[in-house]
């Protein structure tokens, strides 16, 4: 396992939300710094205020589990993907769903969206990668990526490059304004039974390429010829999520072995191990998180249907 340092950061549980019948799978940041959606296998969206540490009067149910969400403020619209391969559109200002998707024949594992592009992007597990305009909310371009899941989508704004990972271990990188081709390589493959490249985040600075899969490993690329710059055994079960904090100076993993870690940025160093032993903390997988600008509140979600809220601040 990882080498451990110091700690030089305090974390403080805040409060865990319950609500939430089923599963929590995704979540996404609310119409201001201090709330925040998620969503899950109950198939409703509960809207959380981090201030009041309380369920906003908001709530969308929908006709199926709910795998990602995303927010799009600008336009005033939530996205949900579900399990079917639907993607229900929300106007926030009308209180109302407009508009169903369904060019997906798996579930939607993830949506990201572009500004610089006006469209939305979603990652099917029909290895479909799919792109959609914001204005229209139509389908623009559908790409098969692989006979296996599309699981994650990030942005890299430094390059204008997008990357996706696959379930067949493989990362693909395309140019973010022509989907030109320009890279791929295997990322995660313990075994031939378990491969599978579960999630792709960029460092703030956009020089780094994060991922994680289900060989637990914690890997990190150099953006450009993305060469491997160190793999870490970070967890004990797959990696389903990762996330910087706002000044970029920490980032967080969460796992399907119960545990949120936090790492220091800059060496890749474990600063805090968030398990049940030392902390209040899940009691099945974590699957998603949100570094909140809001006091640094790093957010959980997971499988025990808890919305768990965490400060952290360095020493």
């Amino acid at each position: 396992m990882e080498t451990m340092k110091e700690p030089s950061i305090d974390v403080k549980h805040i409060a865990t939300l319950t609500g939430h019948s089923g599963c929590v799978y995704a979540m996404d940041t609310g119409f201001s710094e201090q709330t925040i959606f998620t969503g899950g296998s109950d198939r409703y969206i509960a809207l959380w205020n981090l201030e009041t540490l309380q369920a906003e009067k908001f709530s969308a149910a929908l006709p199926a589990p709910i795998y990602t969400i995303c927010h799009i403020p600008e336009k005033n619209i939530l996205l949900a993907g579900t399990t079917t391969g639907a993607i229900h559109i929300l106007d926030l200002n009308k209180k109302e769903e407009i508009k169903i998707l369904q060019h997906h024949r798996g579930p939607v594992f993830d949506i990201k969206y572009s500004l610089k592009t006006n469209c939305f992007y979603t990652a099917g597990g029909d290895g479909n990668f799919a792109v959609c305009d914001l204005d229209t909310l139509s389908l623009l371009k559908m790409k098969k990526l692989s006979q296996n899941k599309v699981r994650s989508i990030d942005f890299n704004d430094a390059t204008s490059e997008v990357a996706v990972a696959l379930g067949d271990s493989n990362i693909l990188i395309f140019d973010l304004h022509t989907l030109e081709y320009k890279k791929d390589f295997i990322a995660h493959q313990l075994t031939e039974k378990a491969v599978g490249a579960n999630i792709v985040r960029y460092s703030p600075d956009g020089k780094l390429l994060l991922t994680g899969g289900r060989d637990a490993h914690l890997k990190i690329w150099k953006v450009g010829d993305y060469e491997l710059v160190k793999s870490i055994p970070a967890h004990n079960w797959a990696i389903y999520d990762i996330v910087f904090n706002p000044d970029a100076t920490l980032f967080a993993t969460a796992s399907r072995d119960k545990t949120v870690k936090i790492w220091d940025a800059k060496t890749h160093q474990i600063l805090k191990r968030i398990t049940k032993e030392n902390f209040e903390a899940h009691t099945h997988s974590v699957n998603k998180l949100i570094w909140s600008t809001y006091h640094n509140y790093l957010v959980s979600v997971g499988d025990d249907k808890m919305v768990m809220i965490r400060e952290v601040n360095r020493k």
